[in-house]
Parts: C-alpha cells; sequence; structure tokens
C-alpha cells in the first residue's frame, strides 16, 4: 500500500495491519505525519507538532514487535490529544495564553491507556478558551477551520480534535465533554462519537493544582472522536482501563450481557418549541429507519423531559463555573471569552447557594424518571441540534446567537447531567446553497451500556456511509 494511502484506512483496519506484520508502525504514522503537515497549515487543527518523538515511538514499537513481544491493540494507530489534557513534558493551555507554561509533570489516564494500548501521538489538538465554547478559537492559536467550508464552524471544544481525524491526521482524536464537546465536532463534522457515562473513562489532570468542582466532576468525561462507528468498539475498551488516580472510575467492561434481541428505541423529534430543519427531519427519518431494517423496534415516543432536565443542568453548571471560574476568566481570558461567559450567564442565570443544593437533589429526580423510561426503551433516538450545524463565531452574537448555538442543544448537555452515554452519528450529507453539510443526530443509551449506542451508530453508519468519503474527495477536487 502507497504511504500516500495509509492516512485513509480507519483505526480498526490500522490495527489489523500493523499488528500482523503487514504494515509497520512506523509507516502507519508517518502516513499520518504527512498528512498532518500537508494540511494541517490551513485548518490550524494540530497545535503542536510532536512528529519526532512520535517517529521514535513508531521505531520503537516495531523493535519490539520484531523482538516477539506483545502488541497492543492500538499497535502504531496514530493518534491525537486535546491540549487541554496533561501529555507529560507538554503545555496544558486549555487554550489559554496564560497557561502556555504549564508543563505537565505526567499524564493523565486516557493518555496513559492510549499509550499502552500502543498508540502513538502524532499532535496535540486545539481548543477555545478555558474549552468552553461549542466553537474553536483562541488567542493563544488562533482559530480552527472546519475542511467542509467556511459556512460551518468546526464545532467546540475538540474541535481541532473534531477536523484532525476527519482530515487524516490520525485515525483516532481524543476530546472530552461536559456539556456536548465531543459530540459538536462530530456533529459539524459529519465524524462520530460516544460521549462516555460518568465514571466510564478515567479521568484527572496531575498538572491541576485545585480539584474540579462537583459539577464538573459529574458533568465532563473523556472520550475519542471517529470517522468510523467500529472504531469506536476497538479503541474504547482501551481507554476505559482503570486507573487508581480516578477514585470514581467504575471499572465494568466495555461490552455487558447482551440481550437476546436488538434494544426497543424510543424515537422522538420534539425540539421543544425551536424549529426543525428539514434536512435534519430527513436525517432523523434516515436513522430511524436504517435502525428498523437492522432489526431494532422503533417506536415514536417522548423521552422524560429533557428540555426541563437539560436546563436545570446547565443552569446549575453556571452556578459552579459563575462561583469557581468567572475570576479566571477575567483575569486570564480574552475580550471575546468574557462576552461570551456574559451571555452565558444571562440566558442561564446560574443556580447558586442553596437552590444549587436543591438542584443537586433534583438531578436524581430526572435519572430516576431516565432510567425507568429505559427499561423499556434501552436507546433513545433523537436531534442532536434541531437546526443546521451554526456558522463560526455565532456564540460571539449576543443572546441570539447563544440560543442557537447551546439553547437549543439540551438532548446534549441533558446527557452529561444525568451521566448517561450518548453516541453522535451522521445520518445525511444535506446538498444547501452554502456548500455541502453533513446531518448527524443523537443516540441515549443506558447507564454503562455505550456499546449498544455504538451498535446502533454502527448500523445508520452501514445505511449511510462514512462522510470522511465525501470530505476527502471534495479535499481532493478542490486541491
Amino acid at each position: 500500500m502507497a504511504n500516500d494511502d495509509i492516512w485513509r484506512l480507519s483505526a480498526a483496519e490500522l490495527a489489523k495491519l500493523t499488528r500482523s506484520g503487514e504494515l509497520s508502525a512506523t509507516e502507519a504514522v508517518q502516513s499520518a505525519i504527512d498528512r498532518m503537515h500537508a494540511l494541517n497549515p490551513a485548518l490550524n487543527a494540530v497545535v503542536e507538532d510532536l512528529s519526532t518523538e512520535a517517529q521514535e515511538r513508531a521505531r520503537a514499537l516495531d523493535a519490539q514487535r520484531a523482538r516477539g513481544e506483545p502488541t497492543g491493540p492500538l499497535h502504531g494507530v496514530p493518534v491525537t490529544i486535546k491540549v487541554n489534557v496533561d501529555q507529560k513534558d507538554h503545555a496544558t493551555t486549555n487554550g489559554v495564553a496564560a497557561l502556555k507554561d504549564v508543563i505537565a509533570p505526567d499524564d493523565a489516564p486516557v493518555v496513559s491507556n492510549l499509550l499502552k494500548a500502543g498508540a502513538v501521538v502524532i499532535g496535540r489538538t486545539n481548543t477555545p478558551e478555558f474549552s468552553f465554547r461549542a466553537d474553536t478559537d483562541n488567542p493563544l492559536y488562533g482559530r480552527t477551520h472546519n475542511p467542509w467550508g467556511q459556512h460551518i464552524s468546526p464545532g467546540g471544544s475538540s474541535g481541532g480534535a473534531g477536523v484532525a481525524v476527519m482530515t487524516g491526521m490520525g485515525a483516532l482524536a481524543h476530546g472530552n465533554d461536559i456539556g456536548g464537546s465531543l459530540r459538536f465536532p462530530a456533529a459539524a463534522l459529519g465524524a462520530v462519537t460516544v460521549k462516555p457515562g460518568l465514571g466510564r473513562v478515567p479521568a484527572w489532570n496531575p498538572s491541576q493544582t485545585a480539584e474540579r468542582g462537583l459539577l464538573a466532576q459529574l458533568m465532563s468525561v473523556q472520550g475519542l472522536i471517529t470517522r468510523s462507528a467500529v472504531d469506536l468498539h476497538l479503541a474504547m475498551p482501551s481507554l476505559i482501563a482503570p486507573d487508581p488516580r480516578d477514585p470514581f472510575h467504575v471499572p465494568l467492561p466495555w461490552r455487558m450481557a447482551e440481550p437476546d434481541q436488538q434494544p426497543r428505541v424510543a424515537f422522538t423529534k420534539n425540539t421543544f418549541g425551536y424549529d426543525l430543519h428539514p434536512e435534519v427531519d430527513k436525517a432523523l427519518d434516515t436513522a430511524r429507519d436504517a435502525l428498523v431494517d437492522a432489526g431494532y423496534t422503533v417506536d415514536e415516543i417522548d423521552a422524560p423531559n429533557v428540555f426541563e432536565c437539560g436546563r436545570l443542568g446547565y443552569r446549575a453548571l453556571m452556578g459552579e463555573v459563575l462561583t469557581l471560574m468567572k475570576a479566571d476568566v477575567e483575569a486570564a481570558g480574552s475580550e471575546t471569552i468574557q462576552r461570551i461567559f456574559a451571555t452565558y450567564f444571562q440566558e442561564f442565570p446560574p443556580i447558586t447557594g442553596p437552590d444549587l443544593i436543591r438542584a443537586l437533589a433534583q438531578r436524581s429526580h430526572h435519572a430516576r424518571e431516565w432510567s425507568l423510561f429505559m427499561e423499556d426503551y434501552p436507546l433513545v433516538l433523537s436531534p442532536f441540534l434541531p437546526q443546521l450545524f451554526f456558522r463560526p463565531d455565532r456564540d460571539t452574537e449576543g443572546s441570539e446567537g447563544v440560543h442557537e448555538v447551546l439553547g437549543c442543544a439540551v438532548y446534549s448537555y441533558a446527557m452529561n447531567f444525568l451521566g448517561l452515554p450518548a453516541a453522535c452519528v451522521p445520518a445525511r450529507l444535506a446538498e444547501l446553497p452554502s456548500g455541502r453539510q453533513p446531518i448527524n443526530v443523537q443516540i441515549a443509551a443506558q447507564r454503562w451500556r455505550e456499546g449498544l449506542a455504538v451498535d446502533a451508530a454502527v448500523a445508520i453508519e452501514a445505511r449511510v456511509g462514512r462522510m470522511a468519503d465525501h470530505l476527502w474527495a471534495d479535499l481532493a477536487s478542490t486541491g
């Protein structure tokens, strides 16, 4: 296989070849590096190039295999790491200029688990300031661009990760998600992800000087963005390996006992007063039909009140942010991010003091409602966003912009508040006057059942195809 084509392979395809010896880790990594060097200058997805140490690690992995030593499940697979997670001897900037010299003393669990599995880190990816926007831009590194065109934001906060993996700069991209930061980039780019449930992936930054707030602990998770749904089944078992530095990690296998038949799916188009775009409507119908044809029973029925749950959760999170982050944002944030946070606080009035304690108590009510509902419907197929993905900097345009970006995204952040897993997968490629644009849907799953959500994503992808193939054709035709 020509080096020019290796970067096109999925993580599953790459791992099969590198583990068998048909392809060396060095070849796999070099192809991704070459692709990164060719495309990244225009896209600004990778903000720290780790080519030299990646090549050294790939050669070491090849030597280990030649000596007959065991190979990991991700042997030689090139990956990227988001700059808000610790990677030993590299800066954990979180997109903030004031943090550019915060050098990690050790690897975070997610990085350690990827390395133990044999993955090779080729670069670190961009994030907005404080990783707290659904778009990706900051004064330290600049804007990340969506390769589909300037009419679409790359999403955030894992925007650099999404752009990297969809353009072939690595077969897997690490990201994280406190309100949608894995799923927003996936939806913006036509990538695939699963937001893990609470406690599934061990998390901690050795460089941190204080513990995170309770809402951040309950809502934030680590994960992966891929261009093929099957890659999640390959890679997530490595990501969820235990690490004692996270005392709340739940050491369960990726696959639990499987049902005798495909689980029943609740299907909803309820957008809680927001307009449902015709292209999103068509994407939902395609996803439903794909699941039905794959043997799932799909019933059109609303899940428990996701709007009330989501708004409560996000307002509670804003209360914690107001208390623990506001001073840092004012001291180290740009004028742009300060204006955005001011609009957040206006549109999602922070819950503080005794009311915050009551909101945390009410979380159990919503989680119980969903738990009971999911006894009958282990999967819930819904919109991710009711409208087309927004343009760059839409969240800087006051309350109207923030509502288009976040206000309507209750299916996203409600899952964080509940601690439930949720996959995001493309179900349509829309042909629009502004250009082509992928449309993703969301599949929420029972607690601890990420694998079920990924199975459903695999079934939808089998019908729709990979968006990366269309993207690469567009990129090739435009030079």
